[in-house]
């Protein structure tokens, strides 16, 4: 495999920063060093000028759903497109949560029919999370067994058709403490959500106003909390919130932390760090509300949130990821104009994840660059079983590397990105830094907002056991 050296830029290891150059052979990082450039035969080696520009790890995406079946329709972006979109913003591993299968299928089966998704279509690697439907002696079995093909997490949702019972996640939290599996949980309550959507239709409360209205901070919150308490009985069962949105969920896992709870992990998105529920008052364009756009579960919070949310980052909240989702909106989204229920759940985002938090976070001096590495790229990594192979910039990993440029200004906007999508929930907005290179095992599949890679290169990452 022909060589790859990027010279003089700005490196971001697990331990500092340092000006060096990092040599690539075999889809591996070789050195890191001052002197890579000796070591490499150069006439069969690209080189990267990479002065005055940051080389951060490949981003590191453990929230996706590409191909979701909603029932009614199906999320626009496939393997390919999502995964392109991925590897233009600087995200070179996903991770993706599936969609329900059948009732009563057994737990490999929306495995095997992933494995068909992204067969011949993925441009960058990926893996898949389980889905938990629902709970017996066979499922739990099957989790173990999963393990070994690389399954080493586990859905659970508290709402929605397939939801489980206080019992039955028990159950799961126990085999995942036995197995050294970790189990991931949207947390809302359903019975109040439901009751508050059936109120809001019959007094004709149907904008999109209504929706953050109908899953209150509260259903949320409480539902977290009564995660943590389940997964503490269950001997400290390694416990993953999805997607957190508020200050009362969050204080709640400082809590059970300080009250000497361990393996507990939180992941937030760019969405509730930078968007506000002001949006779901919208305005008209081509007929349809534009609040429409940010129907998403749990919904967007109030700027006091996103406040607590970003001070969470220091050290309270462990991953940054996207939950994307995308519908159309003139075609899928246009479901709700009538009743913000019938809208399918979801947003647009793995492009605009790395561009965003780096702007955003670490520009605005709000996170540190290593600590933006650390949310995005190794902590996920670390997490679901991918670490060191993924989520560093170190001697023998995969070389997975985006080269940023931190002085480029640029605006946002659906024209320039490649989600198969008509809208950017984060169109107009003006960013500092752009992520110039994308190269996903010493392959360069970006380049300036230009796809470079092939379909199907992607592979399969069999993830481990017990690292987090």
């Amino acid at each position: 495999m022909k060589g790859l050296l990027i010279k003089g830029g700005t490196v971001v290891t697990e331990t500092e920063e340092k000006i060096a150059d990092i040599l690539i052979a075999d889809g591996r990082i070789k050195t890191i060093g001052e002197n890579s450039a000796a070591a490499a035969d150069l006439s069969d080696t690209t080189v990267i000028d990479a002065a005055g520009k940051i080389v951060i790890p490949g981003g590191v995406d453990v929230h996706t759903h590409l191909c979701l079946d909603v029932g009614f329709t199906t999320a626009s972006d496939d393997f390919y497109t999502g995964t392109v979109a991925a590897a233009c913003g600087g995200t070179t591993t996903i991770v993706d949560h599936p969609g329900f299968g059948p009732a009563n299928c057994a737990l490999d089966h929306q495995i095997k029919k992933y494995h068909g998704l992204a067969e011949g279509k993925a441009v960058i690697d990926y893996s898949f999370h389980g889905v938990l439907q629902h709970v017996d002696d066979d499922v739990l079995r099957s989790m173990a067994a999963l393990a070994d093909e690389g399954i080493t997490s586990y859905k659970a949702y508290l709402t929605y058709d397939y939801k489980l019972s206080d019992g039955d996640v028990f159950r799961v939290l126990e085999q995942a403490k036995k197995h050294d599996l970790i189990i991931t949980v949207h947390p809302e309550n359903d019975g109040v959500i439901a009751l508050l959507r059936s109120r809001f239709k019959q007094e004709g409360k149907l904008t999109p106003h209504w929706h953050p209205r109908s899953r209150p901070v509260e259903c949320e919150a409480e539902a977290v909390n009564r995660m943590l308490l389940l997964a503490k009985m269950a001997g400290d069962s390694p416990l993953y919130i999805v997607h957190l949105s508020n200050a009362l969920g969050l204080e709640f896992i400082k809590s059970a932390r300080n009250r000497g709870q361990q393996n507990i992990y939180a992941e937030t998105c760019p969405q509730y760090l930078l968007l506000d529920d002001s949006l779901y008052d919208g305005t008209e364009e081509d007929g349809l509300n534009t609040g429409l756009r940010y129907i998403m579960c749990p919904p967007l919070r109030t700027r006091s949130d996103q406040s607590s949310l970003w001070e969470g980052l220091q050290k309270d909240i462990q991953t940054i990821a996207t939950d994307h989702c995308p519908f159309f909106f003139k075609t899928q989204k246009s479901r709700g104009k009538d009743d913000f229920t019938q809208c399918p759940s979801g947003a647009p985002g793995i492009e605009e994840r790395i561009p965003l938090m780096f702007s955003e976070g670490v520009m605005k001096k709000r996170i540190s660059l290593r600590r933006f590495t650390d949310l995005c790229a190794a902590n996920p990594a670390k997490i679901f079983g991918m670490y060191p192979q993924k989520g560093v910039i170190k001697e023998g990993s995969d070389a997975d590397m985006v080269i940023m440029d931190p002085h480029k200004k640029w605006t946002l906007g659906q024209d320039i990105l490649h989600s198969n999508v008509d809208y950017s929930a984060y169109e107009g907005m003006e960013l500092i830094g752009y992520p110039e290179y994308t190269i996903s095992r010493g392959d360069i599949v970006a380049h300036n907002g230009e796809f470079t890679g092939t379909a199907g290169r992607g592979k399969f990452i069999t993830r481990k056991t017990g690292v987090y």
